[in-house]
């Protein structure tokens, strides 16, 4: 099964790295770039003008990847429209700024395309032992034009879970190659669990796309490294968002996985939320409030904080593919007790090194 995965995964390396620079090229020969000294924005750290657009080889490299190495069926299709609808939104994002809301709508509407195919959540393993949760009532059965069921919190939690996790990796994307090089670590945890589970058929389709996706966000993080030559954009980090969420329930709906391997951006993400809507603040309003703000505030330097994220996120990948649910439980509720005391609940040290 392995030697099989070096396809998808080339093929979606090789399609990005060709468009990755195109990506560079175009934009920046339109005028596409983010200059922080016209439009300041609090959460850019960079300080010269960068395009962005990285979903472009994103959707190309999974479009070739999808082409050559998956049957079409719905729920392909319904990945890959909400993909399409996802970065097309993003990279006009990227070239002029949409209002937070529209956005918001943009990645409910993705979530809604993706769970109206029949992709939700419909068990979960009880972290506190004793087998899985079954979600699949209660049912809303409706007659038109033939008999369909809404399962109710499968369909729920999966519009929940999508756009949260589009959203939380969108928001960690902050310094140059931050998130790029996570993602594709969560692409690749995702694709060696789904690899534990080869003897069920449907799962080699998740690691192939999974592998996929991982070829496609090799050459954008060595673009994206520092000094970065290009960003990944509301388009990539959305889109990747997107893919992760939807494989992460595919995947034999291993959300606690997901979970503790994004535990950064996810925990980032939910203190953000909170922090905003305690000041009376749009949650959706960019600020200078994130883990990796606070890190540049205390000295860290850009490389530091993305080979911190990528080495966290390779210990949280193992430690989420070895051990069962309680202990996943368990590393997620250190590293949420680590992370406020040691670092949201201190004023930076703007002296320290």
């Amino acid at each position: 099964m392995m030697n099989l995965l070096w396809w998808p995964m080339s093929l979606g390396l090789v399609t990005s790295m060709i468009l990755t620079p195109l990506t560079i090229i175009l934009f920046k020969k339109m005028g596409w770039v983010v200059d922080p000294t016209k439009t300041p924005h609090p959460a850019h750290t960079h300080k010269t003008p960068v395009p962005k657009g990285g979903g472009l080889p994103i959707l190309g490299g999974i479009l070739v990847v999808a082409y050559f190495c998956l049957p079409i069926d719905k729920h392909l299709t319904a990945i890959l429209l909400a993909l399409a609808l996802t970065i097309t939104v993003g990279v006009i994002d990227d070239v002029k700024p949409l209002p937070p809301k529209l956005r918001l709508v943009t990645n409910l509407l993705a979530a809604m395309i993706v769970v109206s195919a029949g992709i939700g959540i419909a068990f979960v393993t009880n972290p506190l032992g004793g087998g899985v949760i079954d979600l699949t009532r209660p049912r809303i059965g409706i007659d038109l034009f033939g008999h369909h069921e809404i399962w109710l919190w499968p369909d729920i939690f999966a519009l929940i879970w999508i756009p949260f996790v589009m959203n939380a990796v969108n928001w960690s994307s902050g310094t140059d190659g931050q998130a790029s090089g996570v993602l594709a670590i969560a692409a690749l945890i995702i694709g060696l669990l789904s690899l534990s589970y080869s003897a069920d058929i449907a799962q080699w389709n998740v690691a192939i796309l999974a592998f996929g996706l991982l070829g496609t966000l090799v050459p954008l993080t060595i673009f994206h490294f520092y000094p970065q030559q290009i960003m990944p954009g509301y388009g990539a980090t959305t889109g990747v968002g997107l893919l992760l969420g939807v494989l992460s329930i595919l995947s034999t709906t291993k959300i606690g996985t997901m979970i503790v391997v994004l535990g950064i951006p996810l925990i980032d993400a939910v203190y953000t939320i909170v922090r905003r809507i305690s000041a009376r603040k749009s949650p959706f309003l960019g600020d200078r409030g994130h883990l990796h703000h606070r890190m540049l505030e205390r000295g860290w330097g850009k490389r530091r904080i993305a080979l911190f994220y990528w080495t966290a996120t390779g210990l949280l990948g193992m430690t989420a593919l070895k051990f069962n649910a309680q202990t996943k439980l368990f590393a997620i509720l250190g590293l949420v007790i680590w992370l406020y005391f040691g670092v949201y609940s201190k004023r930076p040290d703007r002296g320290s090194g």
